[in-house]
């Protein structure tokens, strides 16, 4: 037998089957039974969709998988990733056929052999030349095999890797409020069951039905030429009968399956939440709490789990039930016709071994079912996935940013996430070149919008947007963002090294540059006292950087990038107030000669800022500078003095 990745667990495999290497599971078979014995079929749910199938979050599991025509509709999206191997297609079918006519032949070599030593029809001799060619066709069954497997691997590799592509880019298209709405770790796993499922499907189908069909129809030809019309019909009724039998069990199983797999998303997609809080986790003491959440989970799963397996008892009797009744009417069909003289021995030997032939595949049919519907239950989330709109897309014609000085302006702005509130209302201002625009208010007034709404993470539900007079719904968004560098104000770092993270601001950058960039942000010192340096590893989400070397890594990484415009995001209202105002004075240098966007909450930080808009609730109500913001005695006025009083008094009580 021969072998197909991904791995079903050994128990999981029909008892008698050869078990797979570490990443194969079963393709169809190409040796001959020559003992019988019938295997019988354990379908269980293998561990590429149980023990794998980890993490959707709870927001895909509040969409379940559409019931619709699967198969066609994962038919239809496959072939696009594999059509454009024609040739490798059409050379594994001629190997698939050749290897399947030289199977079937191997039983009636056997039979000719058994004939040849009967000493009732031929001088008692050792036919060597049909021994020769029994063995010559068997090794041409197991080595057209392996060829074809070889040969049609690139098409099932090529396939996930190209579907898997497909769906990480459509990932980065979608919009925020999609990925604000979903768990990472159960999208991951989605795309991650989705490719292996494309795998699993085609090397299902072209490994284990088609050369299934292909032996049907060789075997029901032998039978017709050798025997009678009665042997192929009686033959063609057992696989009939099993074919709709296991279908029909199989499909009643399927909706016990979707359970399992939903509770185990859940559970998985729960697990890697609370590893990722895990400080919060342990702030609070709530690492029970989190465990008898996930238990249970996973008692839903084990209750599911049973259900399942237990339902296996129907499929296996009833597969059983029918092979033994065909196997048991042919048998005795071709003793009786050997008791008459009718036939040879070596005819009830071919027989046998064709029936026992067929079984093999026949018994794996249930197996391979499951397997190709769970391929194609794994792959709905991901073309979910692919069937989700993404919200902020550029305009047909839509061409590259020209810049021209990049002079931005918010024309008449509104904003709203819901219709049934509105964050925005009627914001009009203007950035000029080189200039300093700072926004200030309360938590909730929607300074932080405007970032989004200029990187276009959202589109404007009124006004508009313009760069140099253009309308940013009108530009590529590509352009739009290589025009912008932000300093956010929590600096999520990629867990990687801190050479990475900086160069990520300009993938390619030379590492001159990027040392460079480390320099203008004055990190490159702190980063050379670092036993490996620049390779040094910065922790997931850059925990084992301090708050200051997180900041400093995304200003040289904002640098790198060369942006005409940035945008500097409340970027030190994490640190405290020394560390503060020493990235301040690093963040008023590079912005000098850029247009700059400073969403601030603290106002000491924006005093030298060309003009100031103070927000309240969506709206502004009042401008200036900093003097004259003072002088008019108003929201920012009463803002600077609350925030003015709060280090006296923090003195006061030290």
């Amino acid at each position: 037998m021969t072998t197909r990745p991904s791995p079903p667990d050994p128990g999981d495999m029909p008892a008698g089957a050869v078990t797979p290497h570490a990443t194969a599971a079963p393709r169809s078979g190409n040796e001959t039974a020559t003992v019988a014995e019938t295997p019988q079929h354990h379908d269980t749910l293998p561990s590429s969709s149980a023990s794998d199938a980890a993490g959707t979050s709870e927001g895909s599991r509040a969409e379940p998988p559409r019931h619709r025509a699967d198969e066609r509709r994962a038919l239809a999206m496959l072939w696009p990733y594999i059509k454009g191997f024609p040739g490798r297609m059409v050379a594994a079918m001629a190997l698939l056929i050749g290897g399947k006519a030289a199977s079937t032949a191997v039983p009636w070599a056997f039979a000719a052999i058994v004939d040849r030593l009967d000493p009732r029809i031929a001088l008692l001799a050792v036919p060597v030349a049909l021994i020769a060619v029994y063995g010559l066709l068997r090794l041409i069954g197991a080595v057209f095999s392996q060829l074809r497997d070889t040969v049609f691997e690139r098409v099932s590799q090529r396939a996930m890797r190209a579907s898997g592509l497909d769906a990480f880019r459509h990932l980065h298209r979608l919009s925020l409020r999609f990925h604000l709405d979903r768990h990472t770790g159960g999208v991951g796993r989605d795309i991650s069951r989705g490719t292996r499922g494309v795998y699993n499907l085609l090397g299902w189908v072209v490994f284990n039905i088609v050369p299934t069909l292909v032996e049907i129809a060789m075997v029901t030809g032998v039978l017709l030429y050798k025997l009678d019309w009665r042997y192929a019909v009686i033959t063609l009724a057992t696989m009939a009968v099993y074919i709709a039998a296991t279908i029909w069990i199989s499909e009643w199983r399927t909706a016990g399956v979707r359970a399992m797999n939903e509770v185990e998303s859940l559970s998985n997609a729960r697990a890697v939440d609370s590893l990722l809080n895990y400080e919060t986790v342990k702030y609070f003491g709530n690492e029970e709490f989190e465990a008898r959440r996930y238990d249970a989970d996973l008692r839903r799963y084990e209750d599911a789990a049973v259900k399942t397996e237990s339902s296996l008892a129907v499929l296996n009797g009833a597969q059983a039930l029918v092979i033994a009744l065909g196997l048991t009417v042919l048998m005795a069909m071709a003793a009786v016709g050997v008791a008459h003289h009718e036939l040879s021995v070596g005819t009830i030997v071919l027989v046998n071994g064709l029936l026992l032939q067929l079984s093999i595949p026949l018994n794996m049919l249930g197996f391979t079912y499951r397997q190709i519907k769970q391929g194609i239950i794994d792959m709905e989330r991901m073309f979910a996935l692919l069937d989700e709109h993404a919200e902020v897309q550029d305009s047909p014609g839509a061409k590259p940013l020209q810049l021209r000085g990049a002079n931005v302006r918010f024309e008449n702005v509104s904003f709203a996430y819901d219709p049934q509130r509105k964050i925005l209302f009627d914001v009009d201002f203007a950035i000029p070149s080189g200039r300093t625009i700072a926004v200030v208010g309360a938590t909730g007034a929607g300074k932080s919008t405007l970032s989004r709404l200029l990187f276009r993470f959202y589109d404007v539900t009124g006004g508009r947007i313009t760069i140099d007079d253009q309308d940013i719904r009108g530009v590529t968004q590509e352009s739009l963002r290589a025009a912008i560098g932000i300093v956010p104000q929590d600096t999520v770092l990629f867990n990687d090294t801190i050479f990475y993270n900086i160069a990520y601001g300009r993938p390619g950058a030379s590492r001159e540059e990027v040392e460079a960039a480390a320099k203008a942000a004055h990190i490159h010192d702190f980063v050379l006292s670092l036993p490996d340096g620049y390779q040094a590893q910065v922790g997931e989400r850059g925990l084992k950087l301090s708050g200051g070397e997180k900041q400093r890594v995304a200003i040289a990484r904002a640098l790198l990038k060369r942006p005409a415009i940035l945008v500097f995001d409340e970027a030190t209202s994490a640190l405290d107030t020394r560390t503060e105002k020493v990235i301040q004075a690093e963040l008023a240098e590079i912005a000098r000669g850029r247009t700059t966007l400073i969403v601030a909450h603290r106002l000491s930080t924006i005093v030298e800022a060309d003009e100031i808009l103070v927000l309240d609730h969506g709206r502004i109500v009042e401008r200036g500078s900093h003097a004259q913001l003072l002088q008019r005695a108003g929201r920012y006025a009463a803002l600077w003095a609350m925030q003015a009083r709060a280090p006296r008094t923090e003195a006061m009580e030290a």
